[in-house]
């Protein structure tokens, strides 16, 4: 069975040398315990348990799935008894507020747990990563009581949390939602409704689980401008703080998924169920992309993780599997062939795999850096600071989200394609990756609504191309600075070009809206996929930059390492970087050849 490794000197790497984190950490309030050693230490435990309890894990969660009776959801054997590993470890509280028994850590530090969980068994860590949203929401939105009363057990992990938003007759126009909400005379509401596509809706890990819904008023306006925010609780709390009766919420049925088999997505069953209001009447969209921007991140490390585990186990597989001879001569004289690893286009696909998962690690290393100052800024009452990052962070989030998982999904299918017919076979556990992180690119707005909000609302509506401007600037100053050294310049010109025509796309897209509105939906996948190509260029050149340095003044890892950096880093700038190219031309051809053709006339059958 293969076994996952998590990747510490490239975590470390990017920490320490990249975006000198323990910098970044000394300016950060929540920073202060967040010390080299420390850091160090938490890495290396929660690699520990992630390789030791989750990742044997994650085969046999994907064989046995979940199973519901009477009501009632039971996890694949092992995760009950890793769950109460993960509570009893303080892992769920990490960079929970203090005051909630939290240990009160940067923003980051949760990420950097999340991907070595993400990447060892998606599954699993889906369950208390649904916790993490629903504890920012009300973090962020709740009354001063429901902080009391939800936030400690849910960051000591005895209780659970999720995010109840799509129903049978919307997915992401949630202006379609009908789960209806009737104010009771003790203040709370009565729900009544249907939701889907609910992760971890219902499981046997904690002994409560909070939902937070998306309902109508009865004189709600319609639209999104009339949805409110509840919170609705498995079971209903104690004035003690105990789990009192069972409230009226309940799993109707379990969905028959393609992968993720080990994660419980539910049909959840509202029938009057007792809720209470979290933030104002008609705003609970504004106070749920809370939630949303949270889950966003938390799924591009969905592109990163499978990308990461798959080059694992391929780099492996080509190492020991031997096929034909190199057509450069024998690599292996004394064995029957070479191994696979000496083939050209196995080194094409294995680079592939290897640029796409540093590559993606540096971009949401860089993202988090954004979300620690945006979380101090709503922690400390500084509304300013936190709109601040909040901006910057929003522009990245559709191109980390979207981006990424596109990326990770084709890391995956090419994982499998090294190891060939083996691939397809489910004991090397190949094809479960693939299948696993097909959903990536679904959940949480598909692509197409990532580029959407990408183009249509953070470029054009909301910045009017500021957001791009303010951004390849940033880059494009980096860029400049690598002109003098020659190992980088090529990088740097090339990355200086990008940047500038980033910017005339922007241009020349809004203006072609303005004639013809189907521009802005028929260039947005383009437009976020040449936008994630040289965002991860900047990540490249960054990588490329401290590699050269080190190499003459010496790092913290091996002078093979660094070498391997520049290596990758040509790699993509040569064989990836110039799909971009592909994306700006198709970005730019008329919306004609998709919208010419009527829709009867789309296939002609019979």
């Amino acid at each position: 069975m293969p076994v996952y490794k998590a990747p510490l000197r490239d975590m470390k790497f990017l920490l320490n040398e990249v975006f000198d984190y323990p910098g970044h950490y000394q300016r950060l309030a929540s920073g202060a315990n967040a010390s080299p050693d420390i850091v160090d230490a938490i890495l290396t435990e929660c690699g520990r348990f992630c390789e030791e309890v989750l990742s044997p894990l994650y085969q046999s969660g994907d064989e046995q799935g979940c199973s519901l009776t009477d009501g009632e959801v039971t996890t694949p054997e092992g995760y009950k008894a890793a769950y109460q590993h993960y509570a009893e470890g303080g892992w769920q509280g990490l960079s929970a507020p203090e005051e909630f028994g939290g240990q009160g850590l940067p923003a980051s530090m949760g990420l950097l747990k999340q991907e070595m969980m993400g990447t060892a068994n998606w599954s699993f860590s889906m369950y208390p990563g649904l916790s993490l949203g629903a504890m920012n929401t009300i973090f962020l939105h709740g009354s001063d009581d429901q902080k009391h009363t939800y936030l400690t057990p849910l960051t000591e992990g005895r209780w659970a949390g999720t995010m109840c938003l799509t129903e049978p007759q919307c997915g992401t126009d949630l202006g379609q939602v009908k789960t209806k909400a009737e104010p009771q005379a003790d203040g709370s509401y009565k729900l009544t409704g249907t939701k889907i596509f609910i992760s971890s809706g219902d499981h046997d890990l904690t002994e409560n689980i909070i939902h937070i819904v998306l309902a109508r008023l009865p004189d709600a306006p319609k639209g999104t401008r009339g949805i409110s925010l509840f919170i609705v609780p498995k079971f209903l709390p104690a004035e003690d703080g105990a789990v009192g009766p069972r409230n009226g919420v309940s799993c109707g049925s379990l969905e028959k998924k393609m992968g993720i088999k080990a994660s419980a997505t539910c049909v959840m069953n509202f029938d009057g169920a007792t809720g209470f209001l979290i933030g104002p009447e008609n705003e609970g969209l504004n106070c749920m992309f809370t939630f949303m921007n949270t889950a966003r991140i938390g799924t591009a490390i969905q592109g990163v993780g499978p990308a990461e585990l798959s080059y694992q186990w391929a780099l492996d597989y080509a190492r020991e599997r031997r096929s034909m001879r190199a057509l450069s001569g024998k690599k292996e004289p004394d064995q029957v062939a070479d191994a696979l690893i000496h083939h050209g286009d196995v080194r094409r696909m294995l680079l592939t795999q290897k640029a796409i998962a540093e590559g993606g690690r540096a971009m949401l290393y860089y993202a988090a850096r954004l979300a620690d100052h945006m979380v101090e800024g709503h922690t400390e009452g500084d509304l300013d600071k936190a709109a601040k990052y909040d901006d910057k962070l929003g522009f990245l989030t559709p191109i980390l989200k979207g981006f990424l998982t596109e990326m990770g999904c084709e890391a995956a299918n090419l994982g499998m394609q090294v190891f060939g017919g083996h691939g397809y076979i489910r004991e090397h556990g190949m094809e479960q990756i693939v299948r696993d992180t097909r959903i990536a690119t679904l959940y949480e707005g598909t692509t197409g609504i990532q580029a959407l909000d990408l183009l249509g609302r953070k470029v054009l509506v909301m910045t009017q191309g500021g957001a791009v401007r303010e951004f390849t600037l940033k880059v494009a100053n980096f860029a400049r600075k690598q002109l003098t050294n020659k190992r980088l310049r090529p990088f740097a010109v090339e990355l200086l070009k990008l940047t500038a025509q980033w910017n005339l796309l922007t241009v020349r897209v809004m203006l072609a809206a303005r004639k013809d509105r189907d521009v802005v939906s028929a260039a947005a996948y383009d437009f976020l996929m040449f936008s994630g190509y040289v965002t991860m260029a900047y990540m490249w050149l960054r990588q490329s930059a401290v590699a050269v340095d080190k190499l003459t003044n010496g790092g913290e890892d091996s002078e093979a390492f660094y070498q391997a950096k520049l290596a990758t880093a040509e790699f993509y700038y040569e064989r990836l970087l110039p799909r971009a190219q592909a994306h700006a031309t198709s970005m730019l051809s008329p919306t004609r050849n998709l919208m010419q053709l009527d829709a009867e006339d789309m296939a002609f059958t019979g």
